[in-house]
Formats: structure tokens, C-alpha cells, sequence
């Protein structure tokens, strides 16, 4: 089937949650069946930053990082510019090379599948390795069951030519079914014709007739495409599993509907929780379907629970739909080909190493901090991402810049500080400023942290991501 082979998986999904009470609370009546709570995204997460988090952990259970990859390929229905090829920001993150080759699919909930598939057919790729990351945060009217349904999270594949997992079998199959789950052109809100006979017929006739080439009677657990929690089951008889095959990889009644993520993330639980060989089934509205059947078992490094509830108001909030933007003249105007100069110690922490006394530097530019020398130049030291908290204050409503309004008016107050990142080596540290992602712990100076990376701002239409700190116990 394929020379590639699995070598790890990662996933996660966003800290903060809402229960289907809320929605009846404030609707009377909740319309995804199956769903009791679902991911939110905090206000500077997106379908590229969670599939940062994902990727890192999936790297992390191989001790690889991005230099070792060949290949990179990045699927979303809601990449966060509509227009921009975001793998070029993804290999800057991870610090894959520049040659590295890249690949992007959108347009439908099986593009996952399609990434994946055109990764098992590029690969291997020697000594390097290949990743695809898929990451979605779906979103439709608020009345809408698309909406009650819609979560969030991401999912990362680490493919290599002699990983522990082997592609048993693949197989795809497309029959046109328009009018099922669509988003036009321009809206940010997913929708359908909602005829549901003709949706259930769209949804099993794609997976059973990708299933009449592979045989997936034998797997431990089945994660099929859920965009609520009672259409996947529909598939049994589509896909020759039984109910509790299926159940083994569900993640929808504790994340909602993850869009391309969905399968992904459930193919992760399964070998996270032990399985041994897995179907993952995507499918897309339109329709189509992709099948791989995986034979593992795979590291897996998973990042999904959390209890860190919202109420109905705030998660509204965290939506946008009742926060105010930027005010009119903007904050402090950094032009993009001077944020473009920044762009290694913002996605990779990179300091410098004085020439003259051997100090630490960040940002590496001007005279050195310690000796006030200026060295012709830098030598670059990538820092590990932890830190110790050295300052730290609490920006209310109203305090911030006015280019951190958006994420204020979102999530409300936000934590800065001055964090002492740590070196490669020995005691030796660097002082930078950086707001602190605490969930609800107070922040104390002395207070270990680690880097993450997320949206900082949008402006001019775009939007600049970077590094921000968490405090270590509040990692997931």
C-alpha cells in the first residue's frame, strides 16, 4: 500500500469547554444529538496554533524536531487566512527547512484524508521524516445545529519509513451529493440544506463505497468522520463495525464537531487508550470518503480532556459575536517587513551569543546587554522555551494596547510579565516580556512557564503569531 509508515501521533484540543445545558438554557433546545460538551478556542487559537500544540507532540514521542522534516502538509476547513499559504509558517514554527516540501488541503472535512494520503504516496523520505497536521474549528449561525455542534481541536501524523505503525489498507470514493454541508464564499458560517434523509444517504454512501475495497472487520476501534454524535453509527452497516468499534474512537460527545480534525483525532485516542489497529474513515460533504486502516500499535501523545467550563455569555465572547474589534487608528503600527525581521525569536525563540563576552541576547540585535558592546554579530541560540516568571501584572478591562482589544473584549483580562527564559546550557538566562496563559491561576513571580505559540494580533488584515508563555502546571 505504502512505503511510509506511522510513526507517531499528537493531538490536542482547547482548554475551554461549554455543556450542552448552556445552549438549551439560552435556546431552548439543543440540536446535536450526542454531544454533551464541546472544545472552544480561546480568543488567540486558531486551526494553526492548535495544530502547532498537536505537531509538537507528536514529534516530541519520536525526540525529532522540525529540522528532521522532508515533508509538511497542512489540512483545515477554516485556515485562518482564506488566501495565504500557512505551511510557510508552520516549517518557520517547527524550524523545518526552507526546502522543505509543503502541501495544503481545504475545502471539505475529509481534506485530512487527502493530506494524508498524498503523504503515504510521497513518502518516505530517508532518514527524514514527513508530518501532516490538521487542525479545525468549524462554526455556523448561532441557532444553527452546525453551531450547537461545533468544536475544535488538531491532529498531527508523523510518517517515517520504518515507524511501528503500517498503512494495512486505503482506499477513497467519491459520488456527487451537492448541497450537504457547505460554506460560501466570503462566510465564516458552515451550513446545509438540512434534508436529512438525503444527508444520512450522502454520509453512508461514501464510506461503504471507499469500504468495498479495503477489510476493516477486524479493527479495534473505527473513528468516523462525527459531526454530531449519532451519524457516525449510521456507517456501521457502510463500514462492516459493529457500534462498539465505533464508540472506541469517538470524541464528539466531549469535543463536539472537530471538521477535518474529527477522524484524526479520534484514529489518536484509539491508540492512545491502547488500540491496535484502527480505520480511520473521513468524510467529506459533496461527497467523498477516505479509508486507512492502520496497524499499530502508535506512540501517541494526546492533550484533549479538560473541565475548564464556560458559561453561555462568555462563549459568545470567545465567538466574536459580541466583542468590539481594534479601535479606529490601530495600536502600535509594526510594519510587516519589520515583524518579518523578528520572525526566528518570535516563532522559534532564537537569542544570540555575544562575540565579545559570551552573554545572551534576545532579541539579538544593537549592543550586548551585558558588556554594551556592539559585536559585529550574534551567534544564534535557539532557547528550550522555559522560563521563570520575574514581573507580572494583570491588564483589566479597558489597560490594554489598543491592538489587544479584540483578544480583551474575547477573553477579558490578560496577565504580562517579564519571563526569564532559560539558556541551552547552565544557569544562564535572558530576560524577555510576554503575556502569561494562566487559565484561572494567579500568576507569582517565581512561577516556572513554557513557551506555546499563538495569535498576538491582526492588523492590516493579518494576522502576526508568536510566542506566548503558560504556566507550567497549567500545560495539558
Amino acid at each position: 500500500m505504502s512505503d511510509a509508515r506511522v510513526a507517531a501521533l499528537g493531538a490536542y484540543a482547547p482548554r475551554l469547554r461549554i455543556a450542552a445545558e448552556e445552549f438549551k438554557d439560552a435556546w431552548g433546545t439543543f440540536d446535536a444529538s450526542g454531544v454533551e460538551t464541546k472544545a472552544v478556542p480561546e480568543a488567540d487559537e486558531d486551526a494553526l496554533t492548535m495544530g502547532v500544540e498537536a505537531a509538537r507532540r507528536a514529534l516530541d514521542q519520536l525526540d525529532r524536531d522540525g529540522s528532521d522534516l522532508a515533508y509538511l502538509a497542512f489540512a483545515s476547513t477554516t485556515p485562518p487566512m482564506a488566501e495565504e499559504d500557512l505551511t510557510a509558517r508552520l516549517a518557520s514554527i517547527l524550524g523545518a527547512p526552507s526546502d522543505v516540501t509543503t502541501q495544503t488541503a481545504t475545502g471539505s472535512t475529509r481534506a485530512g484524508a487527502q493530506a494524508l494520503d498524498g503523504a503515504l504516496d510521497a513518502g518516505p523520505w530517508g532518514d527524514d521524516i514527513g508530518i501532516v497536521i490538521v487542525g479545525d474549528s468549524p462554526q455556523g449561525a448561532p441557532d444553527s445545529a452546525t453551531e450547537h455542534a461545533a468544536g475544535a481541536g488538531a491532529a498531527a501524523v508523523v510518517l517515517d519509513g520504518d515507524g511501528p505503525g503500517t498503512i494495512a489498507d486505503r482506499a477513497s470514493y467519491v459520488e456527487p451529493y451537492p448541497g450537504t454541508r457547505f460554506r460560501p464564499g466570503g462566510s465564516d458560517e458552515t451550513t446545509g440544506l438540512g434534508v436529512t434523509e438525503y444527508d444520512r444517504e450522502s454520509f453512508t454512501t461514501a464510506l461503504a463505497g471507499a469500504a468495498e475495497d479495503i477489510a476493516a472487520d477486524d479493527v479495534d476501534a473505527a473513528a468516523v468522520q462525527s459531526p454530531d454524535g449519532k451519524l457516525p453509527y449510521r456507517a456501521t452497516g457502510a463500514l462492516g463495525v459493529d457500534a462498539g468499534t465505533i464508540s472506541a474512537a469517538e470524541t464528539v460527545s466531549f469535543l463536539g464537531d472537530t471538521g477535518a480534525a474529527s477522524a484524526f483525532l479520534g484514529t489518536a485516542k484509539a491508540f492512545d487508550e491502547g488500540a491496535e489497529r484502527v480505520l480511520l474513515a473521513a468524510y467529506g460533504s459533496g461527497a467523498g470518503a477516505n479509508l486507512v486502516v492502520v496497524d499499530g500499535p502508535v506512540p501517541t501523545a494526546a492533550a484533549l480532556e479538560s473541565d475548564a467550563m464556560l458559561s453561555y455569555e462568555k462563549y459568545l465572547r470567545r465567538r466574536g459575536e459580541i466583542t468590539s474589534d481594534e479601535p479606529e487608528g490601530g495600536g502600535a503600527y509594526v510594519s510587516i517587513p519589520s515583524w518579518k525581521r523578528t520572525i526566528p525569536q518570535r516563532h522559534r525563540l532564537v537569542a544570540g551569543r555575544c562575540s565579545s563576552c559570551g552573554a545572551l541576547n534576545f532579541p539579538p540585535s544593537g549592543a550586548c546587554h551585558d558588556c554594551n558592546e556592539r559585536p559585529d554579530s550574534f551567534e544564534d541560540v535557539e532557547l528550550p522555551g522555559t522560563g521563570t516568571v520575574e514581573a507580572a501584572t494583570t491588564i483589566s478591562q479597558g489597560g490594554a494596547p489598543p491592538e489587544f482589544v479584540e483578544q480583551q473584549s474575547k477573553s477579558g483580562p490578560f496577565v504580562s510579565a517579564v519571563v526569564a527564559l532559560d539558556g541551552p546550557e547552565g544557569d544562564e538566562t535572558v530576560s524577555i516580556p510576554s503575556q502569561v496563559l494562566a487559565g484561572d491561576q494567579k500568576v507569582a513571580i517565581g512561577d516556572r512557564v513554557e513557551s506555546t505559540i499563538r495569535r498576538i494580533y491582526t492588523q492590516e488584515g493579518v494576522t502576526r503569531y508568536g510566542f506566548k508563555v503558560q504556566l507550567s502546571e497549567v500545560r495539558r
